[in-house]
């Protein structure tokens, strides 16, 4: 039996993968963030709530009997929380009466939307069925905000943070190292930290910076306004970042390609100083360890710094290094092993 397609928007988290996904508004409201190329050049546009209903219908008649498999949903797009709270609490409602056996139902949203629902509209979509709430925090850092056109002030973010604490909700924060580039670094490392502070997160999730061609930022970092941080600047960044962090007990999770050590996870504070011994134990190795341990765990060969002991996986990552350090000397013109890397990371991203 043939079923029609329905709707399917083009991201989700990392931890969503295994995830049904219901697209409830298509694209971004906001689409002025200039690290971020997704939405660029594509319309937000508002679904009714029987489009995203009979999606839901479609969905159910896709999987048919496997319907009663399904635990665990996804909204979709960038910020389904600007959805009427009635309107969403219906979605949500039928959503398990289809899927009975949805045990989690999980969004994104925007500070500053979350920051005008009340923390009884909050309450009211956790007592229907939604488990957590993702949130692009990025920096905390009010200049840096500015700078990508964030669209959002601190005292917003905090405030949006603990009414979704309040309500119950559990919170993801996303946090990009990096993005403030040489010029805002330690600010952004600190405030975020101290913004992060005031909100105890259920988790932090660490997304390091990497500049896209096709986004605005990338133009700045072109016109020399911005100044990346390479890898090894923003581990060190990182470790700013959770050291100023205090008297939380968030989980830490680093759960993305383009971090550069994903070792660096844990639960606060009991783990707090675990995590800040493998950064440090990495930045004290000597720079050529480093760029190996650079090249193996960007290509999948080494996952931990205690991998560099390992004599095959070190053997394969060598290997690698020194066929991209041919590369490079064929190249000329001051070309890195970090150009390297990021280009590649461009290719796959």
């Amino acid at each position: 039996m043939f079923v029609d397609a329905y709707d399917i928007g083009p991201i989700r988290p990392p931890s969503e993968a295994g995830s049904l996904l219901i697209r409830v508004n298509r694209n971004c409201p906001w689409n002025k963030c200039e690290f971020y190329m997704v939405y660029k050049g594509a319309k937000f546009e508002k679904k009714s709530v029987e489009e995203v209903l009979g999606d839901i219908d479609k969905a159910a008649d896709f999987y048919g009997a496997r319907a009663a498999s399904v635990s665990r949903a996804f909204l979709q797009d960038a910020n389904a929380m600007i959805v009427k709270t009635d309107d969403l609490v219906e979605i949500i409602t039928y959503l398990k009466q289809k899927f009975p056996n949805i045990d989690r139902i999980t969004t994104y949203g925007r500070n500053p939307t979350l920051a005008k629902k009340t923390v009884a509209e909050l309450r009211r979509l956790k007592d229907a069925g939604l488990s957590r709430v993702h949130v692009g925090l990025e920096t905390g850092y009010g200049p840096l905000l500015d700078y990508v056109r964030k669209g959002v002030t601190p005292e917003q973010q905090i405030e949006a943070g603990r009414k979704v604490k309040e309500a119950g909700l559990s919170l993801s924060e996303y946090v990009m190292p990096g993005l403030g580039g040489r010029a805002m670094t330690e600010g952004h490392a600190v405030e975020t930290a101290r913004v992060l502070n005031r909100i105890n997160p259920d988790y932090i999730r660490i997304r390091s910076t990497s500049v896209r061609p096709d986004t605005p930022l990338h133009d700045k970092m072109t016109r020399g306004e911005f100044q990346p941080l390479s890898d090894f600047e923003t581990v060190a960044e990182l470790r700013l970042f959770i050291r100023t962090l205090d008297g939380i007990t968030s989980h830490i999770v680093s759960d993305h390609m383009l971090n550069l050590l994903q070792e660096v996870e844990g639960k606060l504070p009991e783990d707090k100083q675990n995590m800040l011994d493998v950064i440090d134990r990495f930045l004290a190795l000597p720079d050529e360890e480093k760029q190996l341990f650079q090249v193996g765990a960007r290509l999948g060969m080494l996952r931990r710094v205690a991998d560099l002991e390992n004599p095959a996986a070190r053997d394969r990552a060598q290997h690698v290094l020194d066929r991209i350090n041919e590369e490079i000397g064929a190249r000329g013109g001051g070309f890195t092993v970090e150009d390297f890397i990021q280009e590649a990371l461009h290719g796959i991203m």
